[in-house]
């Protein structure tokens, strides 16, 4: 099956009049990616997050983290799920219903496909918490707890929503015929967006850039971002909900991207600086990863290859124009690593999905260049939608409940502030 077909087909699960006997394998291979994707955010991002900031603030991330994993959970139990994948009738091409909102009649025997839709459920929520928890990176060190609780719950509603069902809930960018395997639109460049919009709109840690913020403990950091290399398993492999070829290719590129990803960074920076660091090691995996993400279930090895190169060395460079160049203070490079990565990749999705690059093939008549230009308006689309919203939902927490937290409290550190805790005991 082609993949663009195959991506339609997936999408239409939950609209299915008649369910497949439930497929055993198929089950235990999403339960397993569930896990994973979840491990990827609870404790993966969390410690590869905290590690980056500084010591006083580490617990305010992993706050942040475990804090929005509980949030999103439940408000996808309540509707978010149902917006996204429920029928949503002669709103199809916009939005979903609500006949799905808290689950109602589900049982052992309720089914998507050939799933169990209590697995379908889940595996489709850790995408959703570990998105906003992107978002975290961006204004580490400086906003409210209380604010960041408001932004994550409201965008997961008005930002997450409707560009997952446009694109992977039956909408209209899927009638159009996006790419997006697992995620490089739909949370990557979604969360890179809003995450640019946050920094800009919190404004610069104290001392940024002339005051030194290095990471407090790249020890763990590393541990968290080895954690984010096996979970994406998981989010890739899953995302083709069966236990079969197709999955284990969505495995296999997404391995050799996160490697080249790596590779590339590591030799840019040593040519660079002299030196290769650990931390530039681990962020080029990062954007790795997050570049081959839409790409996972249409390119072959050779395509991921060219993804993973492209990767490290596009967002290495988009990290140091950011940072150094127009002196954004998005804390943990959130937009220069999976906003950046996930444009770069979903475009590049469009190139190597064709056969003529070892690719799984795009639909019949479609060429290369049409469907660079359905990536490319997705994307625009989504940076569009993302921006705004992001915007409009952080100047009406500011005004309502304040964003940031005191020049003083800056300095003490949000372990103290917010929480009346420290990461680290002096004994």
């Amino acid at each position: 099956m082609q993949p663009k077909r195959l991506f339609f087909s997936l999408l239409l699960l939950p609209f299915a009049a008649e369910a497949d006997p439930i497929n055993q394998a198929n089950t235990a291979w999403i339960l397993t990616s569930t896990g994973l994707v979840l491990f990827m955010t609870l404790p993966g991002l969390s410690l590869f997050y905290a590690g980056l900031v500084r010591s006083k603030n580490v617990l305010s991330v992993l706050m942040q983290c475990f804090a929005i994993t509980c949030l999103v959970s439940i408000l996808w139990l309540a509707g978010v799920y149902s917006l996204i994948f429920a029928n949503g009738g002669d709103y199809q091409k916009l939005i979903g219903g609500f006949s799905k909102a808290f689950l109602p009649g589900i049982s052992t025997a309720s089914q998507v496909g050939d799933l169990p839709e209590t697995v379908y459920f889940m595996f489709q929520m850790t995408f959703a918490i570990i998105t906003p928890a992107l978002i975290v990176g961006s204004f580490a060190e400086r906003m409210k707890f209380s604010a960041m609780l408001w932004f994550s719950g409201l965008w997961l509603c008005l930002v997450y929503v409707p560009i997952c069902h446009w694109i992977w809930g039956g909408g209209w960018l899927a009638e159009l015929g996006v790419l997006d395997f697992a995620g490089g639109i739909v949370i990557h460049v979604n969360a890179g967006v809003a995450s640019l919009v946050a920094a800009l709109v919190i404004g610069r840690r104290r001392g940024f850039p002339t005051t030194a913020m290095p990471p407090h403990n790249m020890t763990m950091a590393v541990t968290g971002a080895g954690m984010l290399w096996v979970g994406w398993f998981g989010f890739n492999a899953g995302s083709a909900l069966t236990a079969d070829g197709r999955a284990g290719m969505a495995l296999l590129v997404t391995h050799v991207g996160a490697a080249a990803g790596a590779l590339t960074w590591m030799v840019i920076e040593w040519r660079r600086f002299g030196k290769p660091s650990v931390l530039g090691i681990v962020t080029g995996m990062v954007a790795g990863l997050g570049t081959i993400t839409p790409a996972s279930g249409y390119v072959g090895p050779f395509g991921a290859l060219v993804i993973g190169v492209v990767a490290g060395a596009v967002c290495f460079f988009a990290t140091q124009y950011v940072k150094r160049t127009l002196k954004i203070d998005d804390s943990l490079d959130v937009f220069p690593v999976h906003g950046v990565g996930g444009i770069t990749g979903s475009l590049l999705t469009g190139v190597f999905a064709s056969g003529s690059f070892g690719g799984l093939g795009l639909a019949e008549g479609v060429t290369i260049g049409s469907q660079v230009g359905v990536q490319a308006l997705a994307i625009l689309v989504t940076m569009a939608w993302s921006a705004f919203f992001s915007f409009l939902l952080l100047k009406l927490i500011d005004k309502f409940v304040g964003l940031r937290v005191t020049a003083d409290e800056e300095v003490q550190g949000l372990d103290q502030v917010l929480h009346e805790e420290t990461g680290y005991v002096n004994l």
